[in-house]
């Protein structure tokens, strides 16, 4: 059998589209025939798969897998609500999770390479692509270890997850911060956690609108420093209003909890990322051109 080399597998990757692990498996089965292996890329699907990876891919699911040791929050996307609800979308998600607290991987490289029953995870993934004819992207993940503290833990609906790590206490007042966090999606947990930059393009903003009253320059002052204020304890963790008792602050609940939060970190679907925005014809064309994608007999 001819020997792959990383020269053949480039100039595939550069013709396909297709993954490098998907590349190289293709050739040795072509015996290193570019022709051959891009045609068996095409007939798998995987190189039209590969096409997606300039498509916005916002949808998708956030979710949480822990066992005695490691709880793990993940976010993968896909392009359509309708394929974020699909089973196979869903098992696939499901499947990256455990992985992740089976390998322990340190980045999303290293979790694409570990494997799956159905090869690699970008090799599944580009399966996946190829069946449900959507971009799909595994986004980000967080791997926490329950010694650095008791893991609450809340899931919303499939769009929202958080881990919140508390020192101490029990695991309903680490599941109410959790909820509280979903809700009003904190920047910090403190003002010293907020990025300097956030402050100051705030008190820039601040600075402007007081300047226009006209107020004297040590009045200007005072306003900013109370907008500032209000806008760090309406922006951090400890210093908003509880949702679960609006006669409380966060700070105070947890003071009477006698609880700490170490941490928290929350995900959710799609954020960050900027969204094609379809008309109305376009998305219904979308969503019936899937609908006759998932009626196909499966051979």
């Amino acid at each position: 059998m001819m020997t792959i080399t990383a020269a053949m597998v480039k100039e595939l990757r550069e013709v396909s589209g297709a993954g490098m692990m998907d590349c190289k498996k293709a050739l040795q089965e072509a015996d290193g025939n570019l022709e051959a292996a891009l045609e068996h890329l095409r007939k798998s699907g995987i190189a039209k798969a590969a096409n997606k990876a300039g498509r916005t891919a916002a949808e998708g699911i956030v979710l949480i897998k822990e066992n005695d040791n490691q709880v793990v929050l993940l976010e993968v996307n896909c392009e359509t609500d309708f394929v974020a609800n699909d089973k196979s979308f869903t098992d696939f998600s499901v499947a990256v999770a455990d992985i992740i607290l089976q390998s322990h991987p340190k980045d999303l490289d290293e979790l694409r390479s570990c494997e799956t029953n159905k090869g690699s995870v970008e090799e599944a993934s580009s399966e996946l692509s190829a069946k449900v004819g959507e971009k799909i992207d595994v986004r980000r993940f967080i791997l926490l270890d329950k010694k650095e503290g008791l893991a609450g833990t809340y899931i919303h609906g499939k769009r929202i997850g958080v881990v919140v790590l508390i020192d101490s206490g029990n695991m309903v007042v680490a599941k109410d911060v959790a909820m509280h966090v979903a809700a009003t999606n904190p920047l910090a947990i403190d003002s010293n956690g907020i990025p300097e930059r956030i402050l100051e393009k705030e008190r820039e903003i601040h600075r402007s609108q007081a300047n226009e009253t006209g107020k004297p320059p040590e009045i200007v002052e005072k306003m900013i420093f109370g907008r500032m204020k209000k806008f760090v304890a309406e922006n951090t963790l400890l210093g908003q209003t509880f949702v679960k008792n609006n006669d409380l602050t966060v700070a105070k609940f947890l003071e009477e909890s006698g609880v700490k939060v170490s941490a928290f970190y929350r995900y959710e679907v799609g954020e960050g990322i900027e969204k094609k925005t379809l008309d109305f014809a376009e998305e219904v064309a979308a969503q019936a051109q899937q609908s006759k994608k998932s009626e196909r007999p499966v051979s």
